[in-house]
């Protein structure tokens, strides 16, 4: 196997091991951090370098300083994403604000997951107590949705499920294809992602009755402090 060496600067590379250290549990909130110099002769690094990987954690929210006390980690846990195809917007302080709908050509990905080139673009953020949380945009087959309360531009009490339902279309199951990539420009601002944090894109294919593919949705994530959480029961 042909080896490759972390040619990261040393400060990603210090704050990436800290920030394991912190999900998986071995720093728990309210721990103190060692002192400044401590970790410079634990990393065999400058404090200038450890300031700045510091620095890195307190933007994404890992870790606070209390002025003349030190650094401590955040009592803020990982923040559990259930992967479901549907969550209501009062269920567990989630909102949803409509950015976007309009009648589109499908890219070509969405266009051959939905058998339809033309679809009803529905595009959102979703907030968790007033965070952004994630970008989704979703797309509906036009020879369904084009003269539905899906390609409106209104709320939609029960949301997509209930539409398609509606429609004579329920949904009956969902795929997931997960990857992660640095962000766009747009994903950045509109999620208020720290410098350097990637996000994780889920493409996600809903299918009703018959394999029939009714839904469409790529959803973006900031990966920072969020995890997916996917439940299946095994008869």
């Amino acid at each position: 196997m042909a080896s490759h060496s972390d040619t990261r600067p040393r400060h990603q590379q210090i704050a990436a091991d800290l920030r394991a250290q912190i999900m998986a549990g071995i720093l728990t909130p309210g721990t103190q951090l060692p002192s400044t110099q401590q970790l410079v002769e634990r990393y065999a690094t400058a404090n200038a370098t450890v300031q700045r990987a510091l620095s890195i954690l307190k933007e994404e929210g890992h870790l606070y300083g209390r002025a003349g006390k030190g650094v401590y980690v955040r009592d803020r846990h990982v923040f559990v994403v259930e992967a479901e195809a549907y969550f209501a917007p009062s269920s567990g302080g989630y909102s949803y604000r409509i950015l976007d709908v309009a009648e589109v050509q499908a890219p070509p990905d969405v266009a051959d997951a939905l058998g339809e080139e033309r679809a009803i673009l529905r595009h959102r953020l979703t907030m968790h107590d007033g965070d952004p949380v994630e970008l989704s945009w979703s797309y509906y087959p036009t020879s369904i949705a084009a003269s539905s309360v899906l390609a409106g531009r209104g709320k939609i009490s029960g949301g997509a499920p209930v539409a398609l339902a509606q429609l004579g279309y329920p949904q009956v199951e969902f795929t997931d294809r997960v990857s992660t990539r640095p962000p766009t420009s747009d994903e950045v601002e509109g999620l208020a992602l720290p410098e350097g944090v990637p996000v994780i894109r889920q493409f996600r294919v809903i299918f009703s009755h018959d394999k029939r593919p009714v839904e469409v949705s790529i959803i973006i994530k900031g990966g920072h402090l969020y995890e997916l959480m996917y439940r299946q029961i095994i008869n």
